[in-house]
């Protein structure tokens, strides 16, 4: 009988490390992936932000730029619904341009302002940034990023910055009666 346990014993130690093993691997394979999203997030080039620039510090033209903001953000949201990449959010973005001060200018038109807006894709210098997306916090660091500018009148007042590429500006929007866009992470899809 003692043998037949030590035979017992040294299989489960077996199965025990074996299992270990596994488990280890594919723990320093979902850190290593870990790692590397990291690394790519703050990558500049990995990024395609949005920058609303008010005409100035006043109440209506803060207020105005957020009135402004949702209405670019409702119109863009089915166009950016599948984004793929950062280069197709930009040519999506740059095919888009016209649409985009039409939609802005419209909003500061109906809402009494006589000056127009511009929009443009740039590469700006942006602060440190955090960005608080379905719980989780983003930061991305300062540095210079492409980007969308949407420039009210002047252009001299305190900002609104999002992100297009990833689609932070757009996760909180519908499309079309559907979920909308939504982040998925490629390390909880390999064990569903």
């Amino acid at each position: 009988m003692s043998v037949w346990r030590k035979s017992v014993n040294n299989q489960s130690v077996k199965t025990a490390l074996v299992l270990f093993f596994i488990i280890g691997t594919v723990g320093i394979v979902a850190l290593a992936g870990l790692g590397l999203s990291n690394t790519n997030a703050t990558n500049e080039r990995d990024f395609l932000r949005f920058h609303i620039m008010a005409n100035s510090n006043n109440p209506e033209d803060q207020a105005v730029k957020y009135i402004v903001k949702q209405h670019v953000v409702n119109e863009l949201t089915p166009i950016f619904y599948n984004i793929t990449s950062r280069q197709d959010a930009m040519f999506r973005v740059k095919q888009n341009l016209s649409l985009i001060e039409n939609i802005t200018n419209s909003v500061l038109k109906s809402n009494g302002f006589n000056y127009t807006s511009s929009a443009t894709i740039q590469s700006n210098l942006f602060p440190t940034r955090s960005y608080t997306v379905s719980g989780v916090n983003m930061v991305l660091p300062a540095g210079e990023y492409d980007a969308l500018i949407v420039t009210l009148g002047s252009g001299h007042g305190d900002n609104w910055w999002c992100v297009i590429y990833p689609p932070l500006c757009f996760l909180q929007n519908n499309i079309g009666g559907s979920d909308g866009i939504r982040y998925r992470s490629r390390i909880l899809s390999w064990f569903r």
